[in-house]
Formats: C-alpha cells, sequence, structure tokens
C-alpha cells in the first residue's frame, strides 16, 4: 500500500489526545493503599509520582463504581459512586486534583450498553413484571415454543450460552425473558429509550463536574439493536446488535455535552468491528475523539502484517483526521510477553493458548522491540499496567480463585483473563511484592507469581537494561521529540523482514523482525535501542529510533 498523506505535525498548543500517552490502571490490582488485599483509589494515589516519573499524560482507570463484580466491574450498580473496596466519592475527587496536580489526566469507564442485575432500575423492572414502563427499559420479551419456554431470539452471550435468561414473575410463575450479550449478571439497556439516554447524558455531566478529561466507551458499537429482534443467520455479515447506524446519534449529542466544558475532554471508543471504513466513522469530528485499535493489538509478529495493519490503520483515519491509536495489551488479552513467545504471536478470543509453550526470553526481546514500536507510530499510544516491568500472562492461577465469568460460562475450557488481572509487583523479594502497605496480613486477590522477585518496580529502577527503564526513556524522548507523537510518516528502504519509516523532522525507528542482523540506514545516529546493537548492525527481535546526523 502506498504511504498515506497525513496532517502536517501538530503545534505544540494542539489537543493533547493526538499525542497522548496513556496508561490503563485496572483498580484492583494496581496498588492497595489499605491492606485489604484489593487495589484502591489511596494506593493509586500514593503511586501517583511513579506514573509521573514513568511519563505518561493520561490514565484510564477500569470501572471503579460499586459493582457486584460479576464481571471485573464492568456490571455497575450505581454509575455515579465508587465501589467502597476502592474507597469513596471524595478520594476519586482527591485523586482527579492529585493526578492534575502532576499533570496527569484521569480518563474513566463508562459501561452503558449494560448494568449490574443489582442496578435499581433492573430490580424495578424484576418487581413491575411485564408490560411495565420499567422493563421498557430494557429488553424483556416472551418467550417462543409451549409455554415461552424457549429464549426470543437465538443470540449468543459473548461470554458463551444464551443471551437471553429467564425471569421468575413476581407472582412466582416461570415469565419473560431479559437480553444480556454479556453474562446473565449484565442486563442490556434499550437505548430506544429516552429515560435511557437522558439517564447516561446525565452521567456524563455528574463526571465532568468533578473534573474526568474524559471516558471510555465499553462496546460503544452495541448500544443501539434492530427492535424486530431478528436471529442472527449462520454466515450473515451483519450482527442484528452490532455497529447499527442508530449509535452514532447518540454519540453526536455526547460529543456536545464534552464540548461544553473546559479543557479539551475526550471519548475513546472500544469497539471490535471488522469494516475498517464503518470503525472511522465513529471518529467523526462531532463523534468520538479516538478508538482501540485492536487490529494492531491482534496483529502477529511478522512485518508484513504489522505493516499492513499499520497503513490500513492510518488509511482509514485519514478521512475523519483522527489520530490513531497503538495498543499491545490491556485486561481482556493475553498479555504480550506471553503471546511474543510463542510460535502462533496473534491474538484470538476463541484461542487464547493457554499453556501453549512459551519462549519467555523471546517474548521479552520482541515486547521490548514492540514497545519502541508502537510508541513512534503517528497518534497516541496506551501501556497497560505492568507492560512497562515486562509482567507475562499468568497462567498458572488456581481454578478455585479464578473469577472471570468466562471460565464458568464456557464449562470451564476458557481461562478468561484473569491471568492479565494479576496485582502489580512494586518491591521486596516475594508475594506481596509491596502491593499493600508494609505489615499487611492480607494476601492479594489473586496470587502472583515468585518469580516476579525481579520484575518489581523496585528492582528495575534505575537498571538500564530493564524494561521499566527503557519505557521511562522512550515515553521521555516519546515527549520531547518534535518528530514523534501525532503527525505523519514515510517508509523507508528496508530489508526483507524489516520495518523501517521516517517521523519529520529527522527521526527514524526501524524494527527487525527477520532471522538475521540487519544493517541500519545511513546518516542517522542511534538514540534509543530496544536491545545490544551488533555493532553497526540490528540484531532479530530488536528496534532503534534513529536521528539524523546533521
Amino acid at each position: 500500500m502506498p504511504d498515506v498523506p497525513a496532517a502536517p505535525a501538530p503545534a505544540t498548543d494542539a489537543p493533547w489526545w493526538r499525542r497522548a500517552a496513556i496508561y490503563q490502571v485496572y483498580p484492583r490490582s494496581f496498588a492497595d493503599g489499605d491492606g485489604d488485599g484489593v487495589g484502591d483509589l489511596p494506593g493509586l494515589r500514593a503511586r501517583l509520582p511513579y506514573l509521573a516519573r514513568l511519563g505518561v499524560d493520561a490514565i484510564w482507570m477500569s470501572p471503579w463504581y460499586p459493582s457486584p463484580l460479576a464481571d471485573g466491574g464492568y456490571d455497575v450498580a450505581d454509575y455515579r459512586d465508587i465501589h467502597p473496596a476502592f474507597g469513596s466519592l471524595g478520594e476519586a475527587e482527591k485523586l482527579i486534583a492529585a493526578a492534575h496536580d502532576l499533570g496527569i489526566r484521569i480518563i474513566i469507564d463508562i459501561v452503558p450498553n449494560h448494568c449490574s442485575d443489582e442496578h435499581p432500575w433492573f430490580q424495578a423492572a424484576l418487581a413491575a413484571g411485564p408490560g411495565s414502563p420499567e422493563r421498557a427499559r430494557f429488553w424483556f420479551r416472551p418467550g417462543r415454543g409451549p409455554g415461552g419456554a424457549e429464549p426470543p431470539t437465538n443470540w449468543r452471550s459473548r461470554f458463551g450460552g444464551p443471551a437471553w435468561t429467564r425471569v421468575t414473575e413476581p407472582d412466582g410463575a416461570p415469565g419473560e425473558w431479559y437480553l444480556h450479550l454479556y453474562s446473565r449478571e449484565q442486563p442490556d439497556f434499550n437505548w430506544e429509550h429516552p429515560q435511557v439516554r437522558a439517564e447516561f447524558e446525565d452521567i456524563l455531566r455528574f463526571w465532568f463536574d468533578r473534573g474526568v478529561d474524559g471516558f471510555r466507551i465499553d462496546v460503544a458499537d452495541g448500544l443501539v439493536k434492530d427492535p424486530s429482534l431478528p436471529d442472527v443467520l449462520p454466515q450473515a455479515p451483519e450482527e442484528p446488535f452490532s455497529d447499527l447506524d442508530g449509535v452514532h446519534e447518540i454519540y453526536r449529542s455526547w460529543r456536545r455535552i464534552a464540548d461544553g466544558y473546559p479543557g479539551e475532554r475526550v471519548f475513546v471508543g472500544e469497539m471490535w468491528l471488522p469494516d475498517r471504513e464503518r470503525f472511522a466513522r465513529y471518529l467523526r469530528a462531532d463523534e468520538l475523539h479516538s478508538a482501540f485499535n485492536f487490529d494492531f493489538l491482534s496483529c502477529p509478529w511478522d512485518p508484513a502484517a504489522l505493516r499492513e495493519v499499520i497503513d490500513a490503520t492510518r488509511a482509514a483515519h485519514a478521512p475523519v483526521g483522527a489520530p490513531a491509536t497503538w495498543v499491545l495489551s490491556n485486561h481482556d488479552v493475553t498479555r504480550h510477553v506471553t503471546r511474543y513467545g510463542r510460535e502462533r504471536t496473534s491474538f484470538e478470543f476463541a484461542d487464547r493458548q493457554h499453556g501453549a509453550p512459551t519462549d519467555r526470553a523471546l517474548g521479552t526481546r520482541r515486547a521490548r522491540a514492540a514497545a519502541l514500536l508502537t510508541m513512534a507510530l503517528p497518534g497516541c499510544v496506551y501501556v497497560y499496567q505492568g507492560e512497562e516491568l515486562g509482567l507475562w500472562e499468568v497462567e498458572d492461577l488456581p481454578d478455585e480463585l479464578r473469577q472471570d465469568p468466562v471460565w464458568e460460562r464456557s464449562g470451564r475450557t476458557d481461562r478468561g483473563r484473569d491471568g492479565c488481572r494479576v496485582p502489580l509487583p512494586w518491591s521486596g523479594g516475594r508475594p506481596p511484592f509491596g502491593f499493600g502497605p508494609d505489615g499487611a496480613d492480607a494476601q492479594p486477590w489473586l496470587p502472583q507469581p515468585a518469580e516476579w522477585a525481579g520484575h518489581t518496580a523496585e528492582a528495575q529502577a534505575g537498571d538500564p537494561g530493564s524494561m521499566l527503564e527503557l519505557y521511562r526513556a522512550a515515553l521521555r524522548l516519546r515527549r520531547e521529540e518534535p518528530a514523534l507523537g501525532d503527525g505523519g510518516m514515510r517508509w523507508l528502504p528496508a530489508p526483507e523482514g524489516v520495518l523501517a519509516f521516517s517521523r519529520e523532522p529527522g527521526f527514524a525507528c526501524v524494527v527487525n523482525l527477520g532471522a538475521a542482523a540487519a544493517a541500519l540506514p545511513g546518516g542517522y545516529r542511534p538514540v534509543l535501542a530496544s536491545g545490544p546493537l551488533d555493532g553497526g548492525g540490528l540484531p532479530p527481535d530488536t528496534a532503534v529510533w534513529l536521528r539524523t546526523n546533521d
């Protein structure tokens, strides 16, 4: 694919989100401030200097709301408060203020597709019965077949099993069914209902008024469903519950709210969509500001595949003038140190390759190179907590401790996402590695591997060969370099198996994904490398940042 024309490099007053480095915090697993084994807001606030030293521009918080935690907090019971295990609304306000004092913005998760079955609206719907106004805010329908014993449609939950659950009516009789595209504890809202739309607009204002800088929108493509609720046909190109045109008006109304606040408030969409052109529609100037690039995250460690994804991503974003995002891991996917150490280096939800042979040293070497690749590409970059420490997927968690609903709903065949959510190691030579305060008796909510002793933040700080110091150096240079962040790029001639591109003014990135050392382009000098250089050559699975000699 030819180079895609891009907008010129932004001026220094360009919107912050076009070039930001954003760090994802999974609150339960970041830092425990009160010693109960669960991460919380005081623990995070105490670690803000670490994130400032790392060099990030913003924090994205996974859900912090009151929740039964049937799906790690993505089953929200109250959108205007904080889960007691994490702290209080006052603690959230202190966190926002403290982060702002350090120049760090706060983006929080919003979950508009569904809520918890303990949400007051859903409890009212259960109590009110068929045909009630309370049930109209969700998708309640009679069943099919004799006595309504079969689900209303053949839709499947993304966590496995039917997407419908039958309720027992207030009189004790078997009753209607309600839709849940995820776990049965997560009933889907009916976004055709004006009260649902008004409620979420008010929720946005509630948090904007408290200083949050933006929202990451969970299941951003899924809010609008085909009201006729048709069955999903085999090999059908479209799903009646994803990426329907009506969703865009919702985001236009949200954008008007965000634009009414000072300080460049932003929306980031989560959409797993196969059609890149339809993906880009969410990023039009009056809708979302950016969206996660899952094609890049899922891509194998392969030069042709990576170049195709980079080109296609930029081509899709160019017509709408939106910045691309580059992300390697998050709370839903196998950590990339593990993925890159396997024979098959791509990611697929349908096959997490749990327990597949893994060369961790190879995976780490590739992860270091991938970090420099992502941070050199045009747009903004995401860092998932712990990737800056080189953490790998914890695959030997005891089955009885697994909490991801995927584990049970798959009939215990898919071990789910707990392995990338294990609490972080901060210091010390054995678990809990300083996750909680000194002297705390409670163990972390998921056990940490003893092998993390050499991967704590304390052990890596100051070690020039560590993953942490590589991230610190790269993020510092990314902020200082006029060529990095938003802007254009141009592919450079390179040997087979090598990706090389320039960023103006005077910067280049070269990544060797081949089997032999590769020569570096002339006219440049190395600035930062993911591993030792081989004289004047670049070893396999290594990346280097270069500046022009003049």
